[in-house]
């Protein structure tokens, strides 16, 4: 058993956490040099895109209706460490996925499993400010998308499915209602389904994780290999992917250059 801890609208929680002024406000958290938004609060996800340049932001700033603030990945990295401190008692095997999720392993003999993600997710909130989702299945693929949904949930406030949010347990689920989370997740939206995969399953008529759940071992295969043959699996219930419990080593060097003061024209570019 497997579950998926990831902070909600993370950059944006940390930022709340020490000024909650900005809660129910339209925020974004802009990326290095304030060149576009990598953050953004509920608010402002129907009036802001992910990605947008800040000088585009303009008018919505002069108006008042989104807010911008400089990222500051210092606090966002000591907040997720604090987090991931937390989140790692909910069960014995912790793989930090990425500065706001992670997916905590070995919860099998946990007893009262959902209960105790539960008190881990309000003491997250409690202790740090930051709210969380909850995926909890058999393997790391359902997890991704039972954190998916608990999240969906909670933003749609849908009456038949408040149920599973903030905290969704595959098991606990009737069957008529997994059936229903997998046939309403697009096929590109499974983890580790890229668009390319996902053009490929179209061709095979497979759009959602429903129809990918049913390809037979030999047919995904044939499709996208032995990866592909092992997401199936995964989203039948059956762990493939085990915990990576220390950081891949770094394959790649990088060299960078920057100019030494402010640009404000183009020929120094060119």
């Amino acid at each position: 058993m497997f579950a998926l801890i990831d902070g909600n609208n993370f950059y944006i929680s940390c930022e709340r956490a020490f000024n909650p002024r900005l809660k129910g406000r339209a925020v974004v958290v802009l990326s290095n040099n304030d060149g576009c938004v990598i953050s953004r609060s509920e608010e402002a996800k129907t009036l802001v895109k992910m990605g947008q340049p800040y000088y585009q932001l303009q008018e919505q700033l002069r108006k008042g209706s989104v807010t911008a603030i400089s990222a500051n990945f210092a606090l966002y990295g000591d907040m997720s460490a604090r987090m991931m401190r937390l989140a790692a008692a909910l069960g014995p095997q912790q793989e930090i996925y990425s500065i706001d999720e992670s997916f905590i392993g070995g919860l099998e003999g946990v007893t009262q499993l959902t209960k105790r993600a539960w008190a881990i997710r309000e003491r997250i909130e409690r202790s740090l400010g930051i709210p969380c989702c909850i995926g909890i299945a058999p393997s790391k693929t359902l997890a991704k998308m039972c954190n998916h949904w608990a999240k969906q949930a909670e933003r749609q406030g849908n009456a038949e499915r408040s149920a599973w949010a903030q905290v969704c347990n595959w098991q606990e689920l009737f069957t008529a209602q997994q059936h229903a989370l997998l046939s309403a997740t697009p096929a590109g939206d499974v983890w580790g389904i890229g668009k390319r995969m996902a053009q490929r399953l179209a061709l095979a008529n497979c759009h959602c994780a429903w129809e990918l759940s049913q390809l037979p071992g030999p047919r995904a295969r044939r499709i996208g290999g032995v990866v592909l043959e092992r997401t199936v699996r995964e989203l039948q219930g059956t762990s493939c992917i085990t915990l990576d419990n220390a950081p891949a080593a770094k394959q790649q060097i990088a060299s960078t250059r920057s100019f030494g003061q402010v640009i404000e024209q183009l020929d120094p570019l060119l």
